[in-house]
């Protein structure tokens, strides 16, 4: 089981990385380290900030906004900060977001966000191959000859070269971006992942793979996992629910909401209409307290380390490869990589 380490940057009206905790989780043989982005802060600079700071772990993307910046601009991005972090270090999670941030904070139409990311990918490898950037899709036509062009667009290809190779992941939840996933990406970040993920999430995956004509060795399927050191577990409990009801009430729109449909993909669908109508009706008190216990309790480690000890088991048999781990201290991302044996790994290859 590979371990990552999960940066909640975006959510903060300042900007502060937590330097000691990535080079600690790097020294303890963390896979990666992942940043986001919603509306502030964005997903890419603080990744070309650790490449100075850092020398092994893979630097990740939980996720870039497709409609934040066109694919050939992200795929700069990437090509760029692996070049600063000397080569294959560059890990990009591609997601559609929801059309609360693509139409009002982006400008971007909704549209159709499954042939949009399509595009998006192919568009991403032909940078990094450097072939002549061309697509004839309607989404991301290249080179643009609509409204407003001077017709005088040439195929281009990246000055810079890779310095290694750079992974494309997608973010994932429903049946048609899981099959994309497979088809085209080198690695899935499920929205809604539980104790029945494979049996949800396995027939899209599989049409994918299908369609694709292997299912890769190397394919990789991150989870996120919260682990919360504490003797008061309804305590706990209690205070990752204001967030939840946040997201699955209010983070999205009556018919878009990826939390929503996350949380009933993890077997709580009465509890997430429930939440979404609380939310929407102004009872934030009330959707607060419909956020099941068990929702948190069975999607986090949470408790003594004996308790999150006697847990931990299960969660290598969900059918993840890795697990993106957010801790509140440095004591769980120890306990996480003894548990894991992240750290054993590091100390014999040197």
């Amino acid at each position: 089981m590979k371990l990552a380490l999960g940066l909640d940057l975006y959510r903060g009206a300042t900007m502060e990385v937590p330097v000691d905790q990535v080079r600690l989780a790097e020294d303890l043989g963390f896979h990666s380290v992942w940043t986001a982005e919603a509306y502030g802060s964005d997903a890419l600079s603080p990744l070309a900030y650790l490449a100075a700071l850092t020398t092994r772990i893979k630097l990740a993307t939980g996720v870039v906004q497709i409609a934040a910046r066109t694919p050939a601009a992200t795929a700069m991005h990437a090509l760029t900060i692996d070049a600063l972090a000397g080569g294959n270090r560059v890990i990009i999670g591609l997601g559609v977001s929801g059309p609360q941030i693509v139409e009002g904070w982006y400008g971007q139409p909704w549209g159709n966000p499954n042939r949009r990311l399509r595009e998006y990918v192919a568009i991403m490898r032909k940078v990094f191959a450097r072939e002549p950037l061309t697509n004839e899709g309607p989404e991301f036509p290249l080179p643009y000859n609509g409204p407003g062009a001077l017709g005088q667009g040439k195929p281009l290809r990246s000055i810079l070269h890779p310095a290694g190779e750079i992974e494309i992941w997608l973010a994932a939840g429903g049946p048609q971006n899981t099959a994309l996933s497979a088809e085209v990406a080198d690695g899935i970040l499920p929205m809604g992942w539980g104790a029945d993920g494979p049996a949800v999430y396995g027939p899209s995956l599989d049409k994918g793979f299908a369609k694709r004509g292997e299912h890769p060795d190397s394919f990789e399927n991150f989870g996120g996992l919260n682990v919360m050191i504490t003797d008061d577990v309804q305590g706990a409990l209690d205070k990752m629910k204001p967030l939840t009801a946040m997201y699955v009430g209010g983070m999205g729109s009556e018919t878009h909401n990826y939390h929503r449909e996350a949380m009933a993909r993890r077997g709580f669908p009465e509890a997430a209409e429930r939440i979404h109508e609380l939310w929407l009706a102004g009872k934030r008190d009330e959707a607060i307290a419909a956020v099941p216990d068990e929702y948190h309790d069975d999607g986090a480690l949470i408790g003594s380390i004996d308790r999150i000890r006697d847990r931990w088991e299960a969660w290598t048999r969900m059918g993840f490869t890795g697990l993106i781990v957010r801790a509140e201290d440095n004591v769980g991302i120890e306990l996480l990589a003894d548990l894991a044996g992240t750290r054993d790994t590091v100390e014999s290859n040197r």
